[in-house]
């Protein structure tokens, strides 16, 4: 059998697998996407998208194509009882460039399906993982292909995408501990011609005469006039048998998404909204309909050597505030850069452990939430209604004190600190360009992104204050710019971000105005200050008064010596 050859070999091409190749692509990796099914399925699974999912794809180029196919979700609706209380705003702080969106699953599949293809790389369907081989310079895959054929594919990582029953997670001996729920729910995907205003997902909840919740409905807004995904308890007269396999921890079997079977029909979700609907409504025009079942797992490790898993191959759990696509994104997102630098051998030895030290934690976060929600209600997450918003937003994830950031420096303010998303922000003019730009338009490249800001106050050093000339300001620029290029191994953009005001310097980085002075407040910067923005968006280092042994030092955490 002939040996054909990757840099890696992506398993599973919903959104996590798509995530994962299209980011190793727009980076250079040679890469393969295989996926067992034939086509695309035709179900609103993951509806909900986040703000900070939308960063990312914004930071890969394709967010314009997603806004395009998406609908704002602007909220919630909540009834309780057949009474109506306070309904829920989806505000989010002004500096934040996205807001909450509804985009069917199949949807988001197709938009980052055509971004891959924009790299020469098409998704090889009908063909199935069916055992792999791994070593200390790769790993060897077994493949049947749609002709019923077989392949072996070397390369040199292998990531599983592919879902709750993965066969990569399994092939590498990772546990999958946790639990079922026993309830199992009906999804539909229908028009509903109510008048409730558009842009909100709708909740209803009736309680039993325990006061416990015996009766649930969840309508989320879809593309087009009037239609919904609803998702509600399957009736005690209707069975719904589990997903047979044994593929949890000690064999246990995972129950978890879309079963087999014939679906609710539209009479049946009718009955539902004619049991709890807070308006008269008729439902028509059914797509597709579903059901399922909830588990709530994690992996032990989120890597065994050169074999990977992201997404549900690593976490699943219930679908409560729609985290479970966006973390699986994000966790594809964190995984490709460093998956880059590694197969370009550009990467220090460890950098890949990083992966499960950086995402492991935040899966078990997610999973612990979710299912305290499930069982308790939102009521059971600390914190600040604000504070909770940015949460479900994923705004809040970061990696502090991590691998591969430093530590805060002794005095950050109230700007962000290492491990922390970096803030966007407006305001910012270029010489040439006549209009604002956004910090985020700085920092859609593909590698690290150096952002050295300069004011008129003067360090503790005595330097960068008003009477130093521009001339010696755009040599420690320059000496800046190079030291870390070198250290970064020319992996890295370097852009100067000047006050308003100040004089340009004599250098050759490239000059920015912070004109409107968001940049110094978000960021709390002052002086000569150097902020290292990771590929995924993180701040890894936070330098006042930076010189080459602290980016060196900094450096050396990602990229080899």
């Amino acid at each position: 059998m002939d040996t054909r050859r990757t840099d890696v070999l992506v398993v599973g091409a919903g959104p996590v697998g798509l995530t994962a190749a299209a980011e190793l692509r727009r980076r250079g990796v040679a890469c393969r996407l295989v996926d067992r099914l034939p086509a695309r399925l035709p179900y609103a699974k993951a509806v909900g998208v986040m703000p900070r999912t939308l960063e990312v794809w914004d930071r890969m180029g394709l967010v314009r194509a997603a806004l395009d196919a998406a609908v704002p979700l602007r909220g919630q609706l909540l009834y309780v009882d057949g009474t109506e209380r306070p309904r829920t705003e989806l505000a989010l702080p002004p500096e934040v460039p996205y807001g909450f969106a509804a985009l069917p699953q199949y949807e988001t599949e197709r938009v980052l399906e055509e971004f891959l293809h924009t790299f020469g790389t098409r998704i090889e369907r009908g063909t199935e993982l069916v055992g792999f081989d791994q070593d200390t310079d790769g790993v060897t895959s077994r493949l049947t292909t749609p002709g019923g054929g077989e392949e072996e594919v070397r390369s040199a990582y292998l990531v599983g995408c592919d879902g709750a029953h993965s066969a990569v997670r399994k092939g590498a001996g990772l546990t999958f501990e946790g639990g079922a729920f026993p309830e199992a729910y009906m999804l539909a995907d229908v028009q509903l011609d109510w008048d409730l205003p558009p842009g909100y997902g709708v909740r209803v909840l009736h309680h039993g005469p325990d006061g416990a919740v015996d009766d649930l409905m969840v309508c989320i807004p879809l593309p087009g006039t009037g239609r919904y995904r609803i998702s509600t308890q399957v009736p005690p007269d209707r069975s719904a048998t589990g997903r047979a396999g044994a593929d949890g921890a000690g064999g246990a079997e995972v129950a978890h998404g879309l079963e087999a079977g014939r679906g609710p029909s539209l009479a049946d979700m009718q009955q539902v909204l004619d049991r709890l609907s807070p308006r008269p409504v008729t439902a028509s025009a059914l797509r597709w309909s579903s059901v399922f079942r909830i588990s709530h797992r994690i992996v032990d490790r989120y890597a065994d050597r050169r074999v990977l898993v992201a997404g549900d191959a690593a976490h699943i759990h219930p679908p409560t505030g729609a985290q479970g696509m966006n973390t699986g994104i994000q966790d594809a997102f964190n995984l490709a850069w460093k998956l880059s630098l590694a197969v370009a051998g550009a990467g220090r030895p460890t950098l890949l452990e990083s992966y499960d030290a950086e995402r492991r934690p935040v899966g078990e976060e997610v999973v612990g939430r979710t299912v305290r929600n499930i069982n308790v209600g939102a009521r059971a997450d600390p914190g600040t209604p604000e504070s909770v918003l940015l949460r479900e937003a994923q705004l809040l994830v970061g990696y502090r004190g991590g691998p591969l950031v430093d530590r805060p420096p002794a005095e950050s303010g109230t700007g962000p600190v290492p491990g922390d998303r970096a803030p966007d922000c407006a305001g910012l003019t270029q010489g040439i360009a006549t209009y604002p730009l956004r910090l985020y338009d700085l920092l859609r490249r593909p590698g690290h992104v150096l952002l050295l800001y300069v004011d008129g106050a003067e360090g503790a050093d005595g330097t960068g204050g008003a009477g130093e000339d521009a001339t010696a300001v755009g040599g420690r620029l320059d000496t800046l710019a190079a030291t870390a290029r070198e250290a970064a191994h020319g992996l890295l953009d370097v852009c100067a971000l000047l006050a308003d005001g100040l004089p340009d310097p004599a250098t050759q980085v490239p000059l920015y105005r912070d004109t409107a002075g968001e940049f110094a407040l978000r960021y709390a910067a002052r002086g000569l200050t150097a902020f290292v923005v990771r590929p995924d968006g993180y701040l890894g280092a936070r330098l006042p008064e930076p010189d080459a042994a602290g980016l060196r030092a900094h450096f050396a955490r990602v990229f080899r010596a």
